[in-house]
């Protein structure tokens, strides 16, 4: 039985993980070695296999697991009240806030590129991610047909897979050049799909 940490250990786990994390987003998993994380942290090396008893293995999935949270946090609280078209607006432009503010220190870009790549497991933490990612647009899409704004036939799953490949795609492009334009319009576009204009919304909260 795995004895409880203290509420000091949970921070220095926490502090390792998070420490991890950014190095990882700055030098790249392959260019990151354990002494880079403990003098990130100031931890020692007994600290690190004593909360990561695996090592560097057990230590890059549990960043992985970190990571794929960040991504849905970051959408917060704009994620968890998709119910109109002026919700939906506010979404999408706190996601693109954020890429934007990010920047190349992105944690779906870690998470897929370079995280996914180099850890037995991480692959499954991904799926996982996009999962939950198209079960919370699923529900938001839901709500706009219960309240009247969306075609009923619409099938709100399938939208909302094709929205976080949109988003994914954009991010990566922004990523690649610099310029968030094709992020803003894969958003554009599948919101557009489902029929919500900045335009109307703007005049249903006026």
């Amino acid at each position: 039985m795995t004895t409880p940490l203290t509420a000091r250990g949970r921070a220095t786990r926490q502090r390792l993980i998070e420490g991890a994390a950014a190095e990882f987003r700055r030098r790249g998993v392959a260019a990151t070695t354990l002494d880079d994380v403990l003098a990130a942290t100031r931890t020692s090396k007994g600290q690190l296999f004593h909360y990561f008893p695996g090592g560097r293995e057990e230590l890059l999935l549990t960043v992985a697991r970190h990571e794929a949270d960040r991504v849905l946090i970051d959408q917060e609280p704009w994620l968890d009240r998709l119910a109109s078209p002026a919700d939906w607006w506010r979404w999408r432009d706190a996601v693109v806030r954020r890429y934007v503010r990010q920047g190349n220190e992105c944690p779906l870009n870690t998470l897929m590129t370079q995280v996914g790549r180099d850890t037995p497991g991480a692959q499954a933490v991904t799926r996982e991610l996009f999962r939950q990612w198209q079960d919370r647009l699923t529900t938001g899409i839901e709500r706009l047909q219960a309240n009247g704004h969306v075609d009923p036939s619409v099938d709100a799953r399938r939208v909302a897979g094709a929205v976080v490949a949109a988003i994914q795609g954009g991010v990566l492009v922004m990523l690649t050049t610099g310029e968030v334009d094709f992020l803003e319009a894969a958003l554009d576009v599948s919101l557009a799909h489902l029929g919500i204009t900045r335009e109307e919304s703007a005049a249903a909260t006026s």
